[in-house]
């Protein structure tokens, strides 16, 4: 796909030479006209926005509450319950300089004690949170014992033995556990792409290929991580025992996107490895992983690390390739390098056309249908049995991926 220095209309202008024209794609700008190239094959090259959608009141209601806020994604957690009618009527936190950026943000949200306070509240019906990883699982599993849906950040279970007792735990009460993958549910890209590939616009998905670098410092402003004295982070950040190693950690959201734009229900890890390049000072720290997957209607392959530099201009440059019998997509969720600061641009190609959609008017529904899922008791929002099985995947990769160096490693 090409990549133009200069914005598509100024593009268009410049273009004197029919013979130059006829090669390359051209891009009307948005509420143009589409133009129409044409080439040997006789396709074209649309451009369109999803259209602006009216705001919908919330249909229901839950109280909910906050218990663990030791990554920053909480709030984008907590925002998405509020859009789909859920009241945050309580917090908890242990770190004293993230509760205080939360009670700032919600001032009106009464501060529990303890933990025990929150868990113990029959008024609750939800609970958030972004605890340290590998002590999410275990407070989930309270929170279901005591009659409470739960949502985690991810990774939401950092074991095999935690995945077996959260399971054990929902069958056993019938509560939810959910996880919150949020570069599926919450980028508006990656929501469109799903409702394109169930309408099966690209025809049976064959392969899944996420790229998905991470920034460990954020630049002053950022909010796509915990803030902490080591290098940035908090302590466990670097402990692989508590964050669950790159692939588990980063990882779970990637291995999400295979499984649910596949449709696999049931899948192994082919191959993995973990490297860590950069970071002698951390031994326990992982900067780079990838691993394949295999499942029973599709394939995957996943790229992580933490080195995007800070000319991107923001966390990391995700993208999201799928493969379809019939054509293929591209989401470049955060930015469009060079082009565009915005995110969530999609490019479909099918045998008819290429397309680009420009998807920040779409409106997230996660928060809307996990809070009916709460309330109905139904699987709407977050497939129950998939949400653990890509968990699963990420804890045996974790496990099986082969530590690899490079000769030049221990030079930088």
């Amino acid at each position: 796909m090409n990549h133009f220095p200069v914005r598509r209309r100024q593009f268009l202008q410049t273009l004197t030479a029919a013979s130059v024209a006829s090669e390359l794609p051209c891009f009307p700008a948005l509420g143009a006209m589409p133009v129409h190239t044409s080439s040997p094959a006789h396709s074209s090259v649309n451009e369109e926005a999803v259209s602006p959608s009216e705001p919908v009141a919330p249909r229901l209601s839950i109280h909910f509450a906050v218990c663990g806020i030791s990554h920053s994604h909480i709030y984008g957690m907590v925002e998405a319950i509020r859009r789909g009618g859920g009241i945050l009527v309580k917090g908890w936190g242990q770190e004293p300089e993230l509760l205080a950026a939360f009670r700032k943000r919600y001032p009106d949200v009464p501060i529990a004690e303890t933990q025990d306070e929150i868990v113990d509240d029959s008024s609750i019906q939800l609970v958030l949170s972004s605890q340290v990883a590998n002590e999410r699982a275990p407070l989930g599993i309270r929170c279901m014992h005591a009659g409470k849906d739960f949502l985690a950040d991810k990774p939401g279970v950092t074991t095999l033995e935690q995945l077996s007792e959260v399971r054990k735990t929902i069958a056993a009460t019938g509560r939810i556990y959910a996880i919150m993958y949020s570069e599926r549910l919450e980028v508006k890209a990656a929501v469109k792409a799903g409702e394109l590939v169930r309408a099966g616009a690209i025809g049976q998905v064959i392969q899944t290929i996420n790229i998905a670098p991470h920034q460990i410092i954020q630049r002053p402003g950022g909010d796509a991580g915990s803030v902490g004295k080591n290098g940035g982070r908090p302590d466990w950040f670097w402990n692989e025992i508590q964050f669950g190693g790159i692939l588990c950690d980063i990882g779970s959201h990637q291995v999400d996107q295979f499984l649910y734009y596949t449709g696999s229900t049931q899948a192994e890890v082919v191959a993995a490895q973990i490297a860590n390049v950069r970071h002698p000072d951390h031994p326990h720290f992982q900067d780079f992983g990838d691993m394949m997957l295999r499942g029973n209607n599709g394939f995957g392959y996943v790229r992580l690390d933490w080195f995007t530099p800070y000319g991107l201009g923001t966390w990391g440059d995700g993208r999201l390739f799928i493969l379809g019998t019939e054509g293929y997509m591209e989401a470049r969720k955060y930015t469009n390098v060079a082009v565009s600061k915005q995110g969530n641009h999609l490019f479909v190609v099918d045998q008819k056309q290429a397309r680009y959609i420009d998807c920040n008017n779409l409106a997230l529904p996660f928060g809307a249908q996990f809070v009916s899922d709460v309330v109905n008791r139904t699987h709407t929002a977050q497939d129950q049995t998939e949400c653990l099985l890509a968990a699963e995947l990420v804890i045996r990769a974790q496990a099986m991926a082969k530590h690899a160096h490079v000769d030049w490693e221990s030079k930088v």
